[in-house]
């Protein structure tokens, strides 16, 4: 959920393995727990310290997005200091192209780390051009383990722009900025880590202890405003609002950050609320446990307006519903056709035109599997393989009108098409099926049809393949006059962008393939 990394070994982050690696919901890298165990052998640290580090980190996505910075944490290590946490700000862009976790750095580097590393003491808004030109402001600070070490320093990195907004900030929000961050880096931020990101959009309420708001962010005034709270709410009890306040009291009697989704009449919110210890000259480290902590004296609350994205969702889905009624309808619709032509067929005095129904009712039938597959939502891209398997029931239901005893088999791999592609290679299909239960077994009731799917290099192939009699002799693809395999070239060439190809083996071969980038993922 959060963009934070966590090293696990002491390298440069471009080479940590992917096989190390998990992405988190902001992409940005995390490391797995079993690189955890080595990067443990790697520091100058204590095992009770990486419990703490833990509590710390957790933190970190909350402090960077409050903070508008990044936040780098250091550890001593063999040969200088490493970073062993990179967290990037959510509301703002990040300082960095990639994550710096895994960076060796020696003290010629970054003086100011190591002096913090050393003494103790933090060192703030200390200015400085240091990223590719971009002007920054940079603070450190220590964090200290229960017995007073020093055990790690936080660099907080910001834009120097950014930096100069937040100083013309109110004074109370900024100093519960730095409550909120010596808090996070002291690890009493308990389930700060069940958050989600902040963004640059969210109102800001502040209230004490006895749930009187004490400040409120113009965006929080416009939201309350959009509720039918038209005056102005400073010095209010927030008890007495009409809104749902109950996880703001909730988090300040936990003790612990929380996070709920209320809608308030047509608005929807999430809030996501942080509760205010008392300021120490220094903060104390984690205890452990909630009740352990003195008594929160307030509370910051967040509020993200997703009123707008919800309703584009629910207009997505209701679109989405609508889209698969038609796709059923059409099916319906077209198994209909079927049905009638069948009706045709079976009343055709003609043998010729009892043969055109019937492969007019295949080419019916093979689009109306895929829109089968198109009304149930799922994907836009279809299953070949599902597809290949329908239509050897609707196939096979045809032979058995004619009395014929052949067996068809699909296998291979699974892939899927888009649905303009799918069609096609369900028309397609059908249409070498046909032709094989028509052509390949003359004078014959019985036989055996294979469809394999295969994956190549580059390419993916569909063959159909019979134990029947064969092409005849001088067979010429180029040249051949029937209707089906000229439809097939047709649908192969133009929207497979691949090439059709019948040679002779036990009976006939035909062959589709078609480049592998049309294909998609299943699942």
């Amino acid at each position: 959920m959060y963009s934070t990394t966590l090293l696990r070994k002491v390298r440069p982050a471009s080479a940590i393995p992917e096989r190390d690696a998990r992405r988190a919901q902001s992409g940005v890298l995390m490391l797995s727990p079993s690189a955890f165990d080595r990067y443990k052998a790697t520091v100058d640290l204590q095992p009770d310290d990486f419990a703490l580090l833990d509590h710390v980190q957790e933190a970190l996505p909350l402090v960077a997005d409050v903070s508008h910075g990044d936040l780098l944490v250091y550890a001593r290590a063999d040969g200088g200091a490493v970073i062993v946490s990179h967290a990037t700000p959510n509301p703002v862009p990040s300082l960095y192209p990639q994550s710096q976790a895994g960076r060796l750095v020696r003290r010629s580097e970054q003086t100011r780390i190591f002096r913090v590393l050393n003494d103790g003491r933090a060192h703030q808004s200390v200015s400085g051009t240091l990223l590719w030109g971009a002007p920054t402001v940079q603070d450190v600070f220590p964090v200290r383990s229960p017995d007073d070490r020093v055990i790690a320093a936080v660099s907080l990195n910001m834009n120097l722009i950014e930096h100069e907004r937040f100083q013309r900030r109110d004074s109370l929000f900024r100093s519960v900025v730095t409550r909120v961050r010596d808090q996070g880096f002291a690890g009493k931020l308990e389930r700060a880590g069940t958050l989600g990101r902040l963004t640059e959009h969210d109102g800001v309420l502040i209230v004490d202890k006895n749930g009187i708001i004490r400040y409120m962010s113009s965006i929080a005034e416009n939201q309350y405003r959009r509720v039918g709270y038209v005056d102005n709410l400073l010095g209010e009890q927030i008890s007495e609002l009409d809104t749902n306040e109950y996880i703001c009291f909730r988090a300040m009697e936990r003790g612990v950050c929380l996070e709920q989704r209320i809608q308030e009449q047509d608005q929807i919110w999430i809030k996501r609320v942080a509760p205010l210890f008392p300021q120490r000259r220094r903060m104390g480290p984690f205890r452990g446990a909630a009740g352990l902590h003195d008594a929160p004296e307030g509370a910051v609350v967040f509020i993200q307006d997703i009123s707008e994205e919800v309703r584009r969702e629910q207009e997505l889905k209701i679109k989405s519903a609508m889209i698969q009624e038609v796709h059923h309808r059409v099916k319906n619709n077209l198994q209909t056709v079927a049905f009638l032509l069948r009706m045709e067929a079976r009343r055709a005095a003609q043998p010729s035109v009892r043969e055109a129904l019937r492969e007019t009712i295949g080419r019916v039938l093979s689009i109306a599997v895929v829109h089968e597959f198109l009304s149930r939502g799922d994907s836009s891209d279809i299953n070949i393989r599902d597809v290949c398997n329908r239509m050897v029931v609707e196939v096979a239901g045809g032979i058995n009108d004619r009395e014929k005893r052949i067996l068809i088999t699909v296998d291979g791999a699974t892939f899927a098409l888009p649905a303009q592609q799918a069609t096609s290679c369900a028309l397609a299909l059908n249409e070498l099926l046909q032709n094989a239960v028509e052509h390949g077994f003359i004078g014959r009731d019985e036989g055996c049809i294979r469809v394999t799917l295969r994956e190549m290099d580059s390419s993916m192939v569909i063959e159909v393949a019979d134990d029947g009699v064969g092409l005849p002799p001088g067979f010429d693809l180029r040249t051949s006059p029937t209707l089906g395999l000229q439809i097939v070239q047709t649908l192969v060439r133009d929207d497979l962008r691949g090439q059709l190809q019948l040679a002779n083996g036990q009976g006939t071969i035909a062959q589709i393939s078609f480049p592998k980038e049309l294909c998609r993922p299943i699942g």
